[in-house]
């Protein structure tokens, strides 16, 4: 029994590492380091979304300036709107240079002076959704090139798309003590061309319209009742039966990056889309994708 001991004795003794005590460290450390890792991805995640929603809104004040311009005139003397929507973009620090080329658009100019040019692109990215985007640019050929380009980045095309939506102008002009109900200025908004007459969310006053109606609206409308017009634009409303629904996340990360890439896009003024929420899609990921297109 001794020899027999004596022969394992080899087998269970520890053998002398070659590895110095640093380098013999368990990996115990490895919990910490992906720690480190996860709270620096939350991190740029969210400066991520905060950067899209600051370039959000900045484009939002940009284009009340446009519409101020183009509506109610450029000079700031003859326009109170004007100075008001320059003074929010100024608050928000919207960049000066960004102010100057949006008071140069509602004129029809670009900020070197070039006359603009308005054209739609149209566009199907996976699975089958619809894109119609509103551009004004002085280098068709330019934004041409660089809108097919995002456009395959998500797996699309460019392809005829203007059947899957129904054109519509909308003016919204803000609440006002003064209307109470808007059947009060049903009859009025009827003759001037008004189709549809709602409230929205915030109480204020929209009026749908054919898209040549809108400066009629504006006019009529405001100026009897004493309105504040707040927005008079050309909407491409989707058609219910031909809504694509977005399910699958791979297709979802492609389009919401498309969608940020063209709302950042000098050139382009809206971006509609037949786009509808699958089951599978995240609060999160269709918040994303509601913040980037236009909707009624």
């Amino acid at each position: 029994m001794g020899s027999l001991i004596r022969s394992l004795n080899p087998l269970t003794r520890s053998q002398p590492s070659s590895l110095c005590a640093q380098c013999r460290r368990t990996f115990i450390s490895s919990p910490i380091l992906t720690s480190g890792h996860n709270k620096w991805s939350k991190i740029r995640h969210d400066k991520a979304a905060a950067d899209v929603k600051k370039a959000t809104e900045r484009n939002i004040l940009t284009k009340n300036i446009v519409f101020q311009c183009r509506v109610f005139g450029s000079d700031p003397a003859q326009n109170p709107g004007l100075v008001a929507a320059i003074n929010a973009a100024k608050k928000a620090s919207v960049p000066k240079d960004k102010i100057e080329a949006a008071l140069a658009r509602g004129q029809g100019k670009s900020s070197s002076g070039e006359t603009l040019e308005s054209f739609l692109f149209e566009a199907v990215v996976p699975p089958s959704i619809a894109l119609i985007v509103d551009c004004e640019t002085e280098s068709k050929a330019r934004l041409m090139q660089d809108l097919n380009k995002l456009v395959k980045t998500a797996d699309g095309s460019a392809s005829s798309t203007k059947f899957f939506f129904t054109r519509l102008g909308r003016v919204t002009f803000e609440k006002s003590p003064k209307i109470t109900d808007i059947d009060q200025i049903m009859d009025d908004a009827i003759e001037a061309g008004a189709e549809d007459l709602q409230n929205d969310a915030e109480g204020n006053i929209v009026i749908w319209t054919q898209p040549t109606g809108t400066s009629q609206i504006v006019e009529a409308i405001g100026s009897k009742f004493g309105l504040k017009a707040l927005s008079a634009d050309i909407f491409w409303i989707p058609n219910e039966d031909t809504k694509a629904k977005l399910d699958k996340s791979e297709e979802a990360i492609k389009f919401t990056t498309l969608l940020e890439s063209l709302a950042n896009y000098p050139d382009v003024q809206a971006v509609y889309s037949n786009v509808g929420r699958g089951s599978g899609l995240s609060d999160e990921a269709w918040q994303q994708i509601a913040e980037n297109i236009n909707q009624v």
